[in-house]
């Protein structure tokens, strides 16, 4: 509902009078991971926070875990922290 608002906002069109603020709405079936993330992309900042919010809520709901925290060795974060630190330089040398 609350995206069929958004996009009523943005299109300024009536649709459906008897819901307050829903000017417009399509509703499309969506059956691939790939259409979903395409459909997410089209969100705004705020809807895709909206998004992530319903999802974790979900998750949650249905027990899912987090998954294992990742472990880097020293020389891994060293050489990230090396290639920060030459990217930085390399952008304060330019013009």
């Amino acid at each position: 509902m609350r995206l069929a608002r958004s996009v009523a906002r943005r299109t300024g069109e009536r649709a459906f009078p008897w819901l307050p603020g829903v000017a417009w709405c399509t509703l499309v079936p969506m059956v691939t991971l790939a259409e979903i993330e395409s459909a997410a992309a089209d969100l705004s900042p705020a809807e895709k926070q909206e998004l992530m919010l319903f999802l974790a809520t979900r998750l949650r709901a249905e027990g899912a875990t987090l998954p294992e925290p990742r472990t880097f060795t020293r020389n891994e974060m060293a050489g990230w922290i090396e290639e920060d630190e030459a990217d930085m330089r390399r952008l304060r040398e330019q013009p």
